[in-house]
């Protein structure tokens, strides 16, 4: 735990930014159904809307760079949240207030790309803090190990709790109100924060500060620096390519859950519930049992519960479970949330490791520039979803290849575990060694 003066702030303002992050999944249940029912799109299509807005994800880095160099009244991360969530505001209110008869395909992706824009901007600046403050932590600490990640687990929980609200609430006024009063919802609850984050000044944060402000290029020659070392950047590769290699087919299992098999939208909601709150229970897990197994073996036991929940799948859509007396939403409410969300555990070890590999004064650059290659990696893995669910023959109202879809996808998945050695076994294992080793030379100098 980060024990400081601004211990308080600090998890005040990451619970509720971390929160409203996770409760974004209530405003976009309501896009997938408005795409669909509204729109009328089909699952390629919107399988493409649903990556094609994640592109402002892609220039993270410019955002990390942009908060680490330039301070706004004295502060580089409070002023980024905020301006991440009018952002948001002001591209979910015109949504929903818009006669339905004038929004088209074009105007809600527009709207949607200000809105990631706006979320890609906030979460930069909540996870530099992250980075900032967990590192200080350690560093202010004699016993590093059982503060480490408590930080991280921390936002993990609070972002899990608000996708579970989100969920659960989507799940049940999606049927009884129109998409656009969610959206409305959202904008406000964004105004919100907006406005609660603006009266929080960075100085009851406590984060370390540099003694000078350094410019937009000298931090982009840092951040290159960093990307140069090879711990980092075989991890961060090996990363980013276990994500993109895989087909995603969230839009084609989508249709096949409310098209085909004719599911409820408040059983899907359940489902996500579940998953959010296997997430949150993962980040507990984790912050007390797991912090000491090796990042390598922990992500590559995930990487390979993945490819064992496509195959899963895979049986759901040839009916075996059905034959086995287990009705369909029965095993879409307990397998599916948790199948779309084990995805990202992956993410909290991840995100632990790097920085500790990142020098200090870099963390917001590094860590942005990490979320954009999982966001690249995200819509590289949508594009070969849709091509593999061409491929495959499946359609809106043809499902026959599903099947085979979802044993590529798995085999896919567990290509990249021969490249596992990217990942460093144990950063702190290996730092303490490497102490201790210069310890001994120093002790050796001396005696002679």
């Amino acid at each position: 735990m980060v024990k400081s003066n601004g211990d308080n702030p600090i998890r005040k303002v990451l619970g509720l930014g971390y929160w409203v992050q996770g409760f974004r999944c209530f405003p976009w249940m309501a896009v997938n159904f408005f795409l669909k029912d509204g729109l009328n799109v089909d699952p390629s299509t919107l399988q493409l809307l649903q990556n094609s807005a994640n592109l402002p994800m892609v220039a993270k880095p410019l955002y990390g760079i942009l908060s680490d160099a330039v301070y706004i009244s004295g502060q580089h991360r409070i002023p980024y949240i905020a301006i991440g969530a009018f952002l948001q505001a002001v591209s979910w209110i015109p949504i929903a207030i818009m006669s339905p008869s004038s929004i088209s395909v074009l105007t809600i992706s527009i709207y949607l790309l200000l809105s990631n824009l706006g979320a890609s901007v906030a979460e930069v600046a909540n996870d530099a803090i992250v980075a900032e403050a967990g590192k200080h932590s350690i560093s202010s600490k004699n016993s590093g190990k059982s503060s480490s990640g408590e930080l991280q687990a921390f936002v993990w929980v609070a972002s899990s709790a608000g996708g579970i609200l989100g969920n659960l609430l989507g799940g049940i006024t999606i049927d009884r109100f129109s998409p656009q009063a969610m959206f409305l919802f959202f904008g406000i609850l964004l105004s919100l924060q907006f406005f609660l984050t603006i009266i929080v000044h960075e100085r009851s944060l406590n984060l370390p500060r540099s003694s000078t402000n350094a410019g937009v290029k000298k931090q982009l020659s840092e951040l290159l620096t960093v990307l140069k070392t090879p711990e980092i950047a075989y991890s961060l590769t090996w990363f980013a390519a276990s994500y993109s290699i895989i087909p995603a087919l969230t839009g084609t299992m989508f249709f096949y859950q409310t098209e085909h098999l004719k599911i409820e939208s408040s059983v899907l909601g359940i489902s996500k519930v579940l998953g959010q709150a296997a997430l949150l229970l993962w980040g507990v897990i984790y912050n007390r049992h797991l912090k000491s197994v090796p990042s390598r073996k922990l992500i590559s036991s995930i990487q390979v519960s993945m490819a064992v929940f496509m195959i899963s799948d895979m049986l759901f859509v040839k009916g075996f479970y059905r034959d086995m007396g287990v009705p369909d939403f029965v095993y879409v409410v307990l397998f599916s949330g948790l199948s779309e969300v084990l995805l990202f555990f992956k993410i909290l070890p991840f995100s632990v490791l790097i920085p500790q590999l990142c020098p200090p004064g870099c963390e917001g650059s590094l860590m942005a520039f990490v979320m954009s290659a999982i966001a690249l990696a995200f819509i590289v893995s949508g594009c070969l979803g849709v091509a593999l669910a061409s491929y495959v023959g499946v359609t809106a109202s043809n499902f026959s290849g599903l099947p085979h879809g979802l044993i590529i996808q798995a085999i896919c998945t567990l290509l990249p575990l021969s490249c596992s050695w990217c990942i460093p076994d144990d950063v702190k294992a290996k730092d303490k060694g490497n102490a201790n080793a210069k310890d001994r030379r120093k002790d050796s100098k001396k005696q002679q």
